[in-house]
């Protein structure tokens, strides 16, 4: 199986993972839709992905938390660029590291608006189109903490073990449909990840990366490439993957 001329929409990609596999289809030769909240961001990376790969873009500016916005999206897509073959539920974050007693409403609610209700939302629009042509890939990015509950990750966990459950759910319900779907649970990446978690706090975040090697946003790019390439009749339910220094959620083998 290849991507050539297939189209893929991915969510969240103007920077991180969104942006790793945006760049790792249109070498592979797929056709993209780009959604994110910062539109400069994406004319950059599709002005990029042209020049190198001769890339065709639509970007598209987009909160996944507003249904209203990525219902209008879906829809006013050009016929050309309708029928979505790959949806890459990417868009997602970590808002605060605080105990449940002590955690901000406005930090949960974030979380659950994007990390669980934006991979529905897309899901509900795109996936019929899928069905209906008895053929497409879904891919959702979910992460450790939708195994592990870690300390003080009570909401963000919360929201990823819903992933990991709609993935498996998804699996379920459109079995005998032609549509595949991964769920891919990442550890430790180093992107923008932390920094978002803690407001901004550079310092902080670079801290979190620190005394070991961490995944790289491609390493998780190069996996969601392998899942969509291989045979019709191979479907790649779930892929755990961490830095060789990690074991769980918790115990990483950082070097002083």
């Amino acid at each position: 199986m290849n991507l050539n001329g297939k189209i893929a929409f991915i969510s969240g990609a103007s920077a991180g993972i969104g942006k790793a596999i945006a760049e790792t289809f249109a070498e592979a030769g797929a056709n993209l839709i780009l959604s994110a909240r910062r539109i400069d961001k994406l004319k950059v990376l599709a002005e990029d992905l042209h020049s190198k790969f001769g890339t065709e873009t639509q970007l598209i500016e987009l909160d996944v938390r507003n249904f209203d916005k990525v219902e209008a999206a879906i829809k006013n897509l050009r016929s050309a660029w309708a029928n979505i073959d790959i949806l890459v539920n990417n868009a997602g974050k970590a808002k605060g590291l605080d105990k449940i007693q002590g955690g901000l409403l406005s930090d949960w609610e974030e979380m659950i608006d994007t990390n669980v209700k934006g991979l529905l939302y897309l899901s509900r629009l795109i996936l019929p189109g899928m069905v209906e042509r008895a053929s497409g890939h879904v891919v959702n990015i979910g992460s450790i903490a939708g195994l592990e509950v870690y300390p003080s990750g009570n909401v963000y966990c919360a929201s990823k073990f819903a992933v990991h459950a709609i993935s498996k759910g998804m699996v379920i319900d459109l079995n005998g449909t032609g549509v595949k779907v991964t769920n891919i649970a990442p550890g430790l990446v180093e992107t923008e990840f932390a920094e978002v978690r803690f407001d901004g706090d550079k310092s902080r975040a670079e801290k979190v990366y620190q005394g070991y090697k961490p995944l790289e946003a491609q390493d998780i790019a190069d996996i969601a490439l392998f899942a969509v390439t291989r045979k019709h009749h191979v479907q790649i339910q779930d892929i755990l993957v961490t830095p060789l220094d990690q074991a769980t959620a918790t115990i990483v083998n950082k070097k002083q």
